[in-house]
């Protein structure tokens, strides 16, 4: 026998072998010739498209609330052992919850807990364990969870389903150590609920009897509750606490619920400087233009009447702010008046115009050109440059111009340039 021959024989030899050892007697004869007649066939039922196709089939179904249909996808995804093993599990889980099989839906979430490869799927799965067993009636407490998110979940869930039992477990969690973050959750479910026991709970948290960081959260929570009984808290609290940041804070929590009184007795009574500033910081939020302009004629002092001036700009009192531009006698205050006015935009050009025709202090009409260019308003600044004789007025107007992208402020030192 040749050489060449010698060597076919031993290579035809080398693959027989192979394919035999790769199918063991017990495979049977079947295995290998489909084998043959089709190599990929075999592997093509455990291959990662495979086990894809079969997850995204399932996921397919839940989106169509096809339950059963899903189950048997992710049964399938499953018993493959593959990179979606988790999070068939999970689904599987999910889809018999839904078909009302719950002590199963345990029994899955069960085997993803003992899982090798935690992940994601596996945190979720404790929280849809903590929903099932609450949906099942069994009694399931913050106290006994590890995991911040769980806790969460299981305070909401006892919120929904036994009132009365949870009460006294948020308070519990609230006077634990829980996390902040539990806590502030905890505060917020007991604020949904509007009886006196639970508003009682909450109002000790504002007084501080569960620490700094959850009270100024339970200040807000009785603002926004807006009940006659919860503002009435607020106001006590108020009038007996030594602590600023909580008296701001309270301010602040006023005009969330509508106290527009007892945020104007604040800023014409209060003895501190800095909550009189306060208040009129959030009387300007809301709008009231009468209150404060009354406020503003009986004010001596300059830093309050600027604050006010500002609290004008911020509740867009337009008006108010221009009668401060024409008659206040205080420099400085006219200046923020007009400064303001420019920073209300366009619509308080016709006030701005008609101030710079009538004004003679050069000072105060250069605030009024900056209020134009707060309002990039290059329009009126070339108006007021072509017709302006006072050459450092001019000047000025046109330093603004050449500040901003305008055709017309381009167009118009163009000119000047050309002349």
């Amino acid at each position: 026998m040749t050489n060449c021959c010698k060597a076919l024989f031993t290579g035809m030899g080398l693959i027989m072998t192979a394919g035999l050892m790769l199918f063991p007697p017990s495979a049977g004869a079947e295995n290998l010739r489909v084998a043959l007649d089709s190599p990929g066939a075999l592997a093509a039922e455990g291959s990662p498209d495979r086990e894809s196709d079969l997850y995204d089939e399932g996921t397919a179904a839940l989106d169509q609330s096809q339950w059963a249909e899903a189950l048997d996808s992710f049964k399938q995804v499953i018993e493959l052992h593959g990179p979606h093993y988790n999070a068939a599990i999970y689904w599987r889980a999910y889809a018999l919850n839904k078909l009302a099989r719950r002590q199963e839906a345990l029994e899955a979430l069960a085997e993803l807990e003992k899982s090798k490869t935690p992940d994601k799927w596996t945190t979720d799965a404790r929280a849809l364990d903590v929903e099932i067993r609450q949906s099942m009636g069994q009694k399931v407490s913050p106290d006994n969870m590890s995991d911040d998110d769980l806790k969460l979940i299981v305070i909401q869930g006892l919120m929904n389903s036994d009132p009365e039992r949870a009460v006294p477990l948020l308070e519990k969690v609230l006077q634990g150590n829980q996390s902040p973050r539990v806590k502030e959750r905890a505060l917020f479910v007991l604020s949904q609920n509007g009886s006196p026991q639970v508003r009682a709970i909450i109002a000790g948290v504002a007084r501080g009897q569960s620490g700094r960081d959850l009270q100024g959260k339970a200040l807000q929570d009785l603002a926004i509750s807006g009940d006659p009984a919860s503002k009435a808290e607020l106001a006590d609290i108020y009038a007996h606490s030594d602590d600023l940041d909580v008296k701001k804070s309270i301010l602040h929590d006023f005009m969330i619920s509508g106290e527009k009184d007892r945020i104007l007795t604040a800023a014409k009574s209060e003895k501190n400087v800095d909550l009189r500033r306060e208040a009129v910081r959030q009387l300007g939020v809301m709008g009231a233009g009468d209150d404060l302009w009354e406020l503003y004629q009986g004010e001596t002092s300059e830093d309050i009447k600027r604050e006010i001036v500002h609290a004008f700009f911020v509740g867009g009192q337009g008006e108010r702010l221009y009668s401060l531009a024409q008659n206040e006698k205080d420099v400085d205050l006219r200046r923020e008046a007009i400064r303001s006015l420019g920073l209300m935009g366009s619509r308080t050009a016709d006030h701005l115009v008609s101030l710079y025709q009538t004004e003679k202090t050069p000072e105060i009409r250069k605030e009024i050109l900056n209020a134009f260019f707060l309002q990039d308003n290059c329009a009126e600044l070339v108006s007021l440059a072509r017709g302006e004789k006072d050459p450092d007025l001019r000047k000025t107007a046109i330093e603004k111009l050449s500040l901003m992208k305008c055709k017309e402020g381009t167009d118009f030192m163009m000119e000047i340039l050309n002349k």
